[in-house]
């Protein structure tokens, strides 16, 4: 394999990649505090359920 000059090439960064922020969906937008109080209500209420008569 002849080469021009004596660099190294490298292979593009990101090549066959998906660039999944550039992507929109179409579900709920939830920040991560969000996701956090809704697992610690759904820890309490399963709590509350199993010690409960």
């Amino acid at each position: 394999m002849a080469k021009k000059d004596n660099k190294i090439s490298m292979p593009q960064t990101g090549a066959g990649l998906v660039r999944y922020f550039d992507e929109e969906s179409v579900g709920p937008k939830l920040s991560p505090e969000h996701v956090v109080v809704i697992t610690v209500i759904l820890a309490i209420f399963c709590f509350v359920l199993r010690y409960s008569a």
